[in-house]
């Protein structure tokens, strides 16, 4: 398998994650970053998505059958996730994918998904356009970027800031984000103090810098992706910078905030499920107690994601029932309704598939995530 794939279009096949590797009867696919840009979000994904996987293998798998997840290397770019879920879907026959990243690398691969039928679930993006109109084969868990940068806003306003500038990646994820802070600034009654666009993987921080500088800003929202904002707040703060920083939950990585080192302080960050240090709720009980039994002692936003997506695979996969199939399971999904407990709940009909409703804010600080 890995002669073939590394031969293909160049595309690496760098996990495949499974226990029971050949073994598996229902094999899952997965097009993601592991090396570029935000590898160490998606990394962090993939160990929550496997705490599920390894246990529902351990306990003789899903109505007999065992789970394994077949992972590409994307690197971010959507060309790339094209050819991998094209690999996945028609040469390796994945029933299903699971927890793609990126917002155009999602878009890309729809007509795909609709060609052959092919749900995928949890893609780790909130893109409204995954959302409305309704993509038939994309079934969402996580809320919508434009819900948690309208609450960035607001939240901004509520604690007197009045000059917030805004740092855009320039790409349909920062376009669709800022939908959602214009929302935040409407009803506040503000306009950004500065709109500066910046490269998606490559900002000219030497031109976006001075402008939120000479602006004066008093807090910075900066719709970007891993390394493109934990350099840019850096290259901020060195510039003399104490302005507010406020980003999406795209960086609630544990990474995100290793890679900002001593940036790291006061970095607010938004997110889609409960807080991960809640220890009371039955989802962060039940995530952490696999992860101690795995040597793992903390949690992380991006790991809770994994988690849950693919909790809601899984159940969606023993309500299918034995042997199933894609059309089997789109079905199911369609008709669905999961209890995630501590009034978390996921559901999709033929006409939402929304997935949750949910939107919080954290604060880094001693290196963690805090309420």
């Amino acid at each position: 398998m890995m002669k073939m794939l590394s031969t293909s279009r160049a595309v690496a096949l760098l996990f495949a994650l499974s226990a029971f590797g050949a073994s598996a009867q229902i094999v899952i696919g997965q097009s993601a970053d592991l090396s570029g840009p935000v590898a160490a979000s998606v990394k962090e994904t993939i160990m929550g998505s496997q705490l599920v996987i390894d246990q529902v293998n351990a306990q003789g798998g899903i109505n007999g059958e065992q789970i394994e997840v077949i992972r590409l290397d994307d690197g971010l770019d959507a060309k790339r996730s094209l050819e991998n879920t094209r690999i996945l879907i028609e040469d390796k026959k994945v029933l299903a994918l699971l927890l793609n990243r990126g917002t155009p690398n999602t878009l890309a691969v729809i007509p795909l998904l609709d060609k052959h039928g092919v749900a995928l679930v949890g893609p780790s993006t909130g893109a409204m356009a995954l959302h409305k109109p309704l993509q038939k084969n994309i079934f969402n868990v996580r809320s919508t970027y434009q819900r948690e940068a309208e609450k960035a806003v607001q939240h901004l306003h509520t604690t007197g800031i009045q000059r917030i500038a805004v740092v855009q990646a320039d790409d349909s994820f920062g376009k669709d984000a800022m939908e959602g802070a214009s929302k935040g600034f409407e009803k506040a009654g503000l306009t950004p103090a500065v709109l500066a666009l910046a490269d998606r993987s490559k900002p000219d921080y030497s031109a976006i810098v001075p402008q939120l500088v000479k602006a004066n800003a008093q807090a910075v929202l900066w719709i970007g992706s891993g390394t493109a904002v934990t350099e840019g707040v850096k290259a901020l703060r060195a510039a003399g910078s104490a302005a507010q920083i406020i980003t999406l939950s795209n960086n609630a990585a544990s990474g995100f905030i290793k890679e900002l080192g001593s940036a790291s302080a006061g970095v607010i960050v938004t997110q889609v499920l409960p807080y991960e240090r809640s220890f009371g709720h039955p989802l962060i009980k039940e995530a952490l107690a696999l992860a101690k039994a795995k040597g793992q002692t903390e949690l992380s936003p991006a790991l809770l994601e994994g988690f849950v997506a693919t909790k809601v695979m899984v159940e969606a996969l023993r309500r299918t029932g034995p042997k199933p199939t894609r059309a089997r399971l789109i079905a199911t999904l369609n008709s669905f309704q999961y209890d995630l407990g501590g009034n978390i709940d996921v559901s999709y009909s033929a006409t939402d598939h929304t997935g949750i409703d949910y939107v919080d804010l954290s604060i880094v600080s001693e290196g963690r995530f805090k309420r």
